[in-house]
């Protein structure tokens, strides 16, 4: 495959003759691996994005051990190690970025992100107080505020999603961990708000429509919320709000809910049917 490359090369830039020529092989060969890089980057890209996981973790280790020592491909490893649900090892690998002479601070924010992956709160808080308070991402701070919610540190918490949401133009998901925040809370209307803004921003996201409805039951407000639905989210969300009834004893309610998911739905329902006949049964016996 090179030679065709070479000729070309040297027919453009040079003339057949110049090829022979020790300036002429240097010019090629580095024009060449300015194709390689240019050819490597892009697959490196392809497999952090929408290559399979488990394939990107095997391409990149591939990678570190051909040419060791490149924090691109020591950051590729650890992202692939992470996407692929393998948390613990992907932290191993961003401490080994983070350790490297050309780490900066968004290495450290990805390595927060994976102990939080790894249900690993304390460790987290530890390295995210390792960067500068100057350093001001979306991604710190919605990491900051995951933390700051997990310490039950509330207003900490509202403070960094409110930073987070003004740091990106896509909050959805920001909106919907700050609504499942006020939701633990139980600041049922603030949650409620919340989720709307997150629909505001995508309305294909159903676990705010999910939570959403959740927010509305606990209230006890079990009208459906007026939103982008299709059938199937429609029966769906019929059954969390069911549910949502009958754990505050609006059984009748439930009742009537689970029904209308069943009929809604264009398949067979499970779920909500074994839930209805768990209701029948207990008024039975």
């Amino acid at each position: 495959m090179r030679h065709p490359i070479f000729m070309t090369l040297c027919a453009a830039t040079f003339g057949l003759s110049a090829c022979s020529q020790p300036d002429g092989e240097a010019e090629v060969e580095r024009a060449l691996q300015d194709l390689n890089v240019v050819d490597e980057s892009n697959l490196n890209e392809i497999m952090l994005t929408i290559g399979d996981p488990e394939e990107a973790v095997s391409y990149f280790a591939g990678a570190n051990a051909n040419d060791p020592g490149r924090i691109d491909l020591q950051r590729g490893l650890a992202k692939s190690l992470v996407r692929a649900r393998r948390a613990p090892e992907g932290i191993a690998a961003w401490q080994a970025v983070v350790s490297h002479p050309e780490s900066g601070p968004g290495d450290s924010v990805d390595l927060a992100d994976a102990f939080i992956r790894d249900n690993n709160w304390d460790e987290a808080a530890a390295t995210l107080n390792t960067i500068p308070p100057t350093f001001e991402t979306f991604q710190r701070y919605r990491l900051e505020a995951m933390v700051a919610d997990s310490r039950q540190q509330w207003e900490k918490s509202d403070s960094f999603y409110e930073t987070a949401v003004g740091l990106t133009t896509r909050p959805a998901s920001v909106y919907n961990n700050w609504g499942y925040s006020k939701l633990t809370r139980g600041d049922y209307p603030g949650a409620e708000r919340l989720f709307v803004d997150a629909l505001r921003f995508d309305d294909d996201l159903f676990t705010a429509k999910n939570n959403l409805v959740l927010a509305r039951g606990a209230q006890r407000n079990y009208a459906m919320p007026v939103v982008p639905m299709t059938q199937v989210e429609r029966a769906q969300l019929m059954h969390t709000m069911a549910l949502a009834a009958i754990k505050q004893n609006d059984v009748t309610i439930g009742k009537s809910l689970l029904n209308d998911a069943i009929e809604t739905h264009p398949r067979y329902f499970e779920a909500a049917v074994r839930a209805l006949e768990a209701l029948e049964n207990n008024a039975v016996n």
